[in-house]
């Protein structure tokens, strides 16, 4: 059989366009991401991750991001609303960790019960005072060790409902100034600071089954963004030691700049796995699709052993942890 196409692609609605399956069909993504325009119902969601596999010709991964505050492409009246992590965080106190994995246990039973295996989440970022305003509020805490312990919780939670967690942004998106949604963020620390802070919690969580990277220049490291930088992918390696599967970015963010297809093959070649690719049009979903084409054997290697742990750990006496939750809380568990 074919490796898989070394993508997670999207697609522009609740349904599957004639085109998109026959895209779908000849590429066969490692995965596919969902976001608020996918999203119906539960009846409609499911049906969706039921069609773009049946497409794809395999179990494929299908992740959304669902960290809970600003980012989270579920929400009422069907699911959960969530405060931000942080806002979590400081109202737990002591049961930082304790709530963070009942938090995310209960975002990945209810992505389960969707067809949906993966979750763009944790955060690993450790924030400082220069730290964007649209990450501040995602991440944990500004201790490394504490965002290890509370990222260590995260992980497990999800794992223990059988869903894949994806690591981010690593090496570490803390010292960031500038959105890279919009911008290209550029860090001036020395490799040290980064290794003892940044890039911290990413070694100590090693084992995670997936990462995204940082759209960020480490001018330590290199002059090109991490996601084209064959020498920051080299250190997310070696001296970070994570060998999941490394996923980039969105491709097609405003902090890269280039044709997609460009992009696509550069990420490729400096070591990533898979090349995300979030919006845009249907040609240029395409164009992407083929820049990357197939897995190499190594990526080929990571994505079967990281698919092989989507199976539930433990079950979810939901009730009980919502209570749990509450008490570490201290009241509302939910957003309004």
């Amino acid at each position: 059989m074919s490796h898989f196409g070394a993508c997670i692609l999207s697609c522009d609605g609740p349904r599957l366009s004639t085109d998109e399956k026959r895209l779908f069909q000849d590429v066969r993504p490692f995965g596919f991401i969902l976001f608020a325009r996918h999203v119906t119902d539960p009846d409609g969601v499911y049906a969706l991750c039921q069609e773009l596999r049946e497409a794809a010709g395999h179990n494929c991964l299908i992740t959304i991001d669902q960290e809970g505050g600003r980012v989270q492409r579920l929400g009422a009246p069907h699911w959960r609303r969530w405060h931000p992590p942080l806002d979590q965080v400081q109202r737990a106190g002591a049961g930082a960790a304790r709530s963070m994995y009942l938090r995310y246990a209960l975002i990945a039973h209810e992505l389960r019960a969707l067809g949906i295996d993966s979750n763009c989440a944790p955060t690993l970022d450790v924030f400082c005072e220069e730290t964007h305003p649209f990450l501040k509020d995602r991440c944990f805490a500004r201790s490394p060790d504490k965002v290890t312990e509370i990222g260590r919780a995260a992980l497990q939670g999800h794992m223990a409902q059988g869903v894949l967690p994806v690591i981010k942004h690593i090496p570490g998106h803390g010292r960031a100034a500038q959105d890279s949604h919009l911008d290209l963020p550029r860090v001036t620390a020395s490799l040290q600071a980064l290794r003892e802070t940044d890039f911290a919690p990413f070694r100590a969580l090693n084992t995670a089954p997936l990462a995204m990277t940082a759209h960020i220049v480490y001018e330590a490291l290199d002059s090109a963004p991490a996601t084209l930088s064959e020498a920051v992918i080299q250190e997310i390696r070696q001296g970070i030691g994570f060998d999941g599967i490394l996923m980039s970015d969105d491709i097609s963010m405003g902090a890269l700049q280039g044709s997609l297809g460009a992009l696509s093959t550069s990420a490729l070649q400096a070591g990533c796995d898979v090349v995300l690719h979030c919006n845009d049009t249907f040609k240029e979903r395409a164009e992407v699709a083929e820049a990357c084409g197939e897995m190499s054997e190594a990526a080929q290697r990571r994505a079967e052993e990281a698919l092989a742990q989507r199976v539930p750990l433990a079950p979810l006496d939901v009730v009980a942890a919502e209570a749990e939750l509450s008490r570490i809380l201290g009241g509302s568990v939910y957003a309004g």
